[in-house]
């Protein structure tokens, strides 16, 4: 017997054989081979929608944070901008506080040194009126009756008097 001729009989019962697995594979193993790669196929599509409704959402989220994140900066600037004008408004009113203030003191130190010098100059009239009376009360006293008596009576005056 040669391996390599195979006779009539074998290929009849090698091929008789192999339409009767064939039948028996399509009868009970192809349909649930079938269904099994179906089933399998259903599976691939559902996860790739699944993922594509995954990326999607991604995207929205993403979107979605981008827009809160841009709110939040937008938020940010305005309170800092409310801060700046808060703060400058307060120095404006400060300055405008110490100014009120500044004349204020000013205006009752002025006060003050009018009123001292209304009391000063007031103070010399009377020491002046003073000196006056004594003056006259001596020259009314002394005996006037002549030019250099008299002159000499103010120079011996002027001389006693000393101005504070």
């Amino acid at each position: 017997m040669d391996l390599i001729t195979p006779e009539f009989g074998l290929v009849f019962w090698t091929l008789i054989m192999f339409m009767i697995l064939l039948f028996i594979l399509r009868k009970f193993a192809w349909k649930p081979i079938l269904g099994a790669v179906s089933e399998r196929e259903e599976g691939i599509k559902k996860a790739l929608t699944a993922a594509d409704e995954a990326r999607r959402e991604m995207e929205n989220l993403q979107a979605d944070n981008e827009r809160i994140l841009n709110e939040a900066r937008a938020e940010r600037e305005s309170m800092l901008k409310d801060a700046r004008d808060m703060k400058a408004k307060m120095i404006a009113d400060a300055k405008e506080e110490a100014q009120v203030q500044a004349n204020k003191m000013i205006e009752q130190a002025q006060a003050a040194i009018e009123s001292e010098k209304k009391a000063a100059m007031t103070e010399l009239k009377n020491h002046v009126a003073g000196l006056s009376m004594e003056i006259a009360e001596k020259i009314v006293g002394a005996e006037l009756s002549t030019d250099k008596k008299q002159l000499e009576l103010v120079d011996e005056m002027l001389k006693e008097t000393t101005l504070n």
